[in-house]
């Protein structure tokens, strides 16, 4: 991920980083090996596993780098679509393991309780938030699945530190991955899915989660968290108070994203309809 983000600079600095491009390198070279075995015994009509389907497609001109992308990081058709796995493009019964990677909220919920809570006769205030609680979850949620800031900023450790079974020198420079937190499976119930419940208690009231950390945590958590908290829910509620939003006719919104320094949503387009 550090180097997606900061390529031009991670690949001229020395470190143990340097042997995971090198066995990068090595990976990507067996699969091209196995492409070129595959294109001399080509057969679209009995493909024996990913790449000769990836071949098909190809031959027909259906695929584009955007697509590919999308597709070889589908968590309903891979059991680890972002790390490498030689079995996903061995295994056949790959492409047949479905499970629901996206749960869209309702917002017809949020407007009936921005409804409720605040009416139409005046705009939504931060006082409004605990009154609030579905709305907020589903803030919440959204960023928890957003992941917009997927890498934490550099630090060292000031003295030994053991974490876990590691044990962590001081002056070691460290960085948290926030991604691996927001989507750790012993942390959240249904951590790959959209799921604002993921906020609320069993009387469907407002809960903390000690692993949503989108800012950050400790003594150098985002100065402007509060501000931002604030900002998000009072731009989130005005919009759903006055507006309903869709896709376009014939359009589907997608969840790519285009990965850099954040995590920042592809360009798409919306519909929103007066309330």
């Amino acid at each position: 991920m550090l180097y997606n983000m900061f390529p031009w600079l991670v690949r001229h600095l020395p470190g143990p980083h340097r042997r995971m491009l090198a066995v990068t390198r090595e990976i990507v070279s067996f699969v091209e090996e196995r492409i070129k075995e595959h294109r001399v015994d080509h057969d679209p009509s009995s493909p024996r596993d990913y790449i000769d389907c990836f071949l098909t497609e190809m031959l027909k001109g259906t695929m584009v780098l955007a697509p590919l992308n999308s597709v070889l990081h589908d968590e309903s058709m891979w059991e680890t679509p972002h790390s490498f796995n030689p079995q996903h493009f061995l295994d056949q019964n790959g492409l047949s393991r479905k499970r629901e990677a996206f749960l869209p909220f309702s917002a017809e919920q949020v407007q009936a309780e921005l409804d409720t809570v605040v009416g139409s006769s005046r705009q939504p205030s931060w006082s409004d938030r605990d009154s609030t609680p579905y709305t907020y979850a589903v803030i919440q949620e959204t960023q928890r699945m957003g992941n917009i800031i997927p890498l934490n900023v550099f630090r060292m450790t000031t003295r030994d530190t053991t974490l876990g079974k590691y044990t962590i020198p001081k002056g070691t420079m460290v960085m948290a991955t926030l991604h691996s937190v927001l989507h750790d499976e012993s942390m959240w119930e249904t951590p790959h899915s959209f799921n604002p419940q993921h906020f609320l208690d069993q009387n469907g009231l407002s809960r903390k989660r000690e692993a949503f950390l989108p800012f950050s945590a400790g003594k150098r958590v985002c100065p402007g968290e509060q501000l931002a908290r604030m900002e998000l829910y009072l731009f989130f509620t005005s919009l759903l108070q006055r507006f309903s939003f869709s896709a376009p006719p014939g359009e589907k919104l997608s969840l790519d994203f285009i990965l850099g320094t954040t995590h920042c949503p592809k360009p798409y387009r919306l519909c929103a309809t007066p309330r």
